[in-house]
This record gives C-alpha cells, structure tokens and sequence, in this order.
C-alpha cells in the first residue's frame, strides 16, 4: 500500500472527529491533529482505534504519543504495514 493510498484512506478517518468549525479540507499532511483541527483527546483516541481497525494493526504507546500530525499518522500506519509484510 503506498503512502497515498494510506493518506486516502485516513483523511475520512479523520474526517469524522472534526469539530463543526473545521471543513475536510483542512486536512493536509502536515496539519496537527489537536492544534489546527481542533481534535480533542478523546476523540483522538476513537480516531486510533478506528486507525488500527481500518488497517487490521496495533499502535503502541509510544506510536500514540508520537501522533501529532496527519502525516505523523501516515508514516506510523505504513511503518506498521511495512513491518506485517
């Protein structure tokens, strides 16, 4: 899966946990999750399970806390896929 196909497939992820005031559009690679789209904690957490159901992998502490950005959430998911194959 390439690194486009995974972005594809989180931006409506993501997508679903925007608050009223943020559009979709405003989901780029180096957007930060909490800070520009306004995801809070909770949510973040549902965006995770909902990460690891879509692509069938397990994120660890350490993934959780290094997810900042959209991109940050690309490059975990296909360090996970990468590590599977």
């Amino acid at each position: 899966m390439t690194t486009e196909e995974i972005y594809a497939r989180l931006v409506p992820l993501i997508a679903a946990y925007l608050p009223e005031d943020v559009l979709a559009d405003e989901i780029r690679p180096e957007a930060d999750l909490t800070a520009e789209l306004n995801i809070n904690s909770a949510h973040l957490v549902d965006v995770v399970l909902d990460v690891e159901d879509k692509f069938d992998i397990e994120l660890s502490n350490s993934d959780m806390e290094n997810l900042r950005t959209v991109q940050d959430a690309v490059d975990i998911v296909n360090s996970k896929i990468t590590a599977v194959s």
